[in-house]
């Protein structure tokens, strides 16, 4: 993508809005364990809300696509986005299903697990994409996630290669893809476990993504693995690189990787090369764990920029 020379900026995030229900405990349970845990709150997140909201906060203009319920939590997510700056009248109010909902557990390390009860989510569709005509207008990127139908996602892929607009696909939460649908986008962000299960190849190391990246890559496509604290590696036409991530103290990984994701569209979409756009994305991943929660955790311009000059990062 050379936006650079595209006088189009804004990022379109097409995709998920849930709401986050988030307790810590020393330890997550196991299998029909009940564990006494701490501190509970309350916050807006789903994939897409994320990635909208951290493209917002590195500067970019957004609109976002997406369905919500006619409940509490629901309401919640267009406060928070609008303020946040999200555009969000092309977010639509499902008449019967509820908003959705993530399910956070985190222990001591900071370490997660999570159970998404998808349900406005999943009654996004095709028609819902073509009739948000005003949302499609100055589309630098759009961005896409798999917390919403593939046959969704499969027509939002389709619906921007006919307006000329380049698509980055975050395959998250791993599953099994069709292979035409990961032929299509120019950027394809995954991390070490969606990596494996797209590759069929174990991914423990650097080396190990990059050689998944090389199975996945297809044409052009830039291919990118997070690693969590090992950073992330990039392949693409100019080569491979590996982009160390800065040494942060970690309190909760939750949407480290929407803040990288949201961070790289922004980027990209305000012109940055291919790398200088992934090591920006990198730090603002490593910074969203510093702190608790989703969007409460996503970065601004300010924190990154005030980060890099303390760290020379």
């Amino acid at each position: 993508m050379t936006a650079s020379t595209d006088r189009r900026r804004k990022v379109l995030v097409i995709g998920s809005l849930n709401a986050d229900l988030v307790a810590q405990a020393a330890r997550l349970p196991l299998p029909g364990e009940t564990v006494i845990g701490g501190q509970f709150h309350l916050a807006a997140g789903g994939k897409g809300a994320n990635q909208a909201v951290a493209a917002a906060r590195m500067g970019s203009a957004v609109a976002m696509i997406g369905r919500i319920g006619n409940d509490s939590f629901g309401s919640m997510l267009r406060d928070e986005l609008q303020r946040a700056g999200v555009g969000f009248e092309h977010v639509l109010v499902d008449p019967t299903a509820p908003t959705g909902t993530g399910h956070v557990f985190i222990d001591a390390q900071g370490r997660n697990a999570i159970i998404v009860a998808s349900g406005a989510n999943q009654r996004l569709t095709a028609e819902d994409l073509a009739s948000a005509t005003s949302a499609w207008l100055d589309v630098a990127l759009v961005v896409l996630q798999l917390e919403v139908p593939l046959s969704t996602v499969d027509a939002a892929i389709r619906q921007a290669a006919e307006r000329d607009v380049p698509v980055l696909l975050n395959a998250a939460p791993a599953q099994a893809l069709p292979r035409d649908l990961l032929r299509a986008p120019a950027w394809i962000v995954v991390n070490e476990v969606e990596a494996e299960q797209l590759a069929h190849a174990p991914v423990r190391s650097a080396g190990d993504a990059l050689h998944a990246a090389s199975m996945l890559r297809t044409g052009t496509q830039r291919m990118v693995v997070t690693l969590g604290s090992s950073g992330a590696v990039l392949l693409s036409d100019q080569g491979s690189t590996h982009v160390a991530a800065p040494a942060v103290e970690v309190v909760d990984t939750t949407a480290a990787g929407d803040a990288f994701v949201g961070t790289l569209a922004a980027a990209l979409a305000a012109g940055l090369d291919d790398e200088s756009a992934v090591r920006r994305a990198v730090v603002a991943g490593s910074l969203a764990c510093t702190r608790l929660g989703a969007i409460p955790s996503l970065p601004t311009a300010a924190d990154l920029e005030q980060f890099r000059r303390r760290t020379a990062c």
